[in-house]
């Protein structure tokens, strides 16, 4: 593209300001970290968050654009390896010293709320990898477009965390069967699956991805402001058909649900086996991942039913503080990422042993306030 961003180039998040008919913007913001696919970090969320405030300040900026940099990525997730180090500095230390983990945690979790209750358009495309972090992102947006590539998933059972940058809310709002099979496997949706379930709102072939842009540059800006949503959404609307793969999705019967014990339910889903390769490729994940991250996801599954979106996130907040002052996550990160030996040694090592008592743990507030309490309840 040749239009320079407004900031620094080497950023790790692009920001572009596209000259539109009678000085309007298109505002853009583009995740530049290729080598860690993309993953979010602080910093990132410290460049994207006030820009966010800027252009919805911005009259002239018309709707928000976010993109990823190369091909096999939107975004991979959330900067688990530097999380992972300032959480071992911490146990070793038995105690605090080295804040990083919380501070990430409230300003991911402040960023995508704010994307679900911005009042300007979001668009999002969702090329590849869209996991964790970059799931949260892409799901707070209104515009959601996906790719034959498109590869998303909550797969946080694998390292000992539990699905959270608006996975709560994500979670709640689809079918039942679906939120416990990829809540509890950690299993990749496809760009099919996600038009199947709406979390993709359109969809566009992979190597045609910038097209996205490129027509919404070329929109007719002319009319009322009022009409800038809807003209948007016809020009999406009109992008021209991906080749994609078949729902998986549809394998899953509508019996699954997440009554019962932790235990009880992942045995439901083990029953399923045989049925198909995706299937059984999230019951083997779900055998290797934490038993207290499937004890977290079944009672968060519960909970979530009747929170509004600022409750999910201040849910996400204590939740997510308990599993980085706890062993399993950064034990997780460590098995997989870090020494990657594949060999998790889980603090309760099968479902069976889970206490009840420690998963409720987990959702105790471990501090007087929330620092998510100030969340303002502006959507549905």
């Amino acid at each position: 593209m040749a239009m320079q961003p407004v900031n620094d180039p080497a950023a790790p998040m692009l920001l572009f300001e596209h000259a539109l008919a009678g000085g309007r913007i298109l505002a853009e913001a583009r995740f530049n970290s290729e080598p860690t696919l993309n993953s979010l970090s602080l910093e990132m969320i410290e460049i994207l968050a006030p820009a966010l405030d800027r252009w919805e300040d911005d009259a002239r900026v018309t709707a928000v654009l976010i993109t990823g940099a190369g091909d096999r990525a939107f975004s991979a997730g959330g900067d688990i390896q530097a999380l992972y180090r300032a959480i071992v500095k911490n146990h070793q230390a038995g105690a605090v010293v080295d804040d990083y983990p919380y501070r990430f945690f409230e300003h991911e979790y402040r960023l995508d709320y704010r994307l679900h209750t911005y009042p300007k358009t979001i668009v999002c495309v969702g090329h590849g990898i869209i996991m964790g972090g970059g799931l949260g992102v892409f799901s707070g947006s209104r515009y959601r477009v996906v790719t034959e590539k498109s590869r998303i998933a909550l797969p946080e059972v694998t390292i000992g965390l539990f699905p959270d940058a608006g996975g709560t809310w994500l979670l709640r709002n689809l079918p039942e069967q679906v939120a416990v099979f990829i809540g509890l496997t950690g299993s990749s949706l496809n760009g099919a699956d996600a038009l199947a379930l709406g979390l993709g709102t359109h969809s566009v072939s992979l190597a045609e991805h910038e097209i996205v842009r490129d027509r919404l540059l070329e929109m007719d800006w002319s009319g009322d402001t009022d009409t800038d949503d809807a003209r948007m959404r016809a020009v999406l609307d009109a992008l021209p058909a991906a080749d994609m793969p078949e729902a998986q999705v549809t394998q899953l019967p509508d019996s699954l649900s997440a009554s019962g014990t932790p235990a009880e339910v992942a045995q439901r889903i083990a029953a399923l086996e045989g049925q198909g390769k995706w299937i059984d490729g999230g019951i083997a994940a779900m055998g290797r991942g934490c038993p207290t991250t499937i004890g977290i996801v079944v009672e968060q599954l519960r909970r979530a039913r009747t929170m509004s979106l600022a409750e999910a996130f201040q849910l996400e907040m204590i939740v997510a503080t308990h599993c980085a002052n706890h062993p399993d996550f950064a034990e997780g990160v460590r098995a997989l990422l870090i020494e990657k030996d594949n060999q998790p040694n889980w603090r309760y090592k099968k479902l069976e042993d889970l206490p009840e008592a420690y998963v409720a743990e987990h959702f105790e507030a471990p501090w007087p306030q929330n620092p998510l309490h100030d969340l303002e309840e502006t959507a549905a």
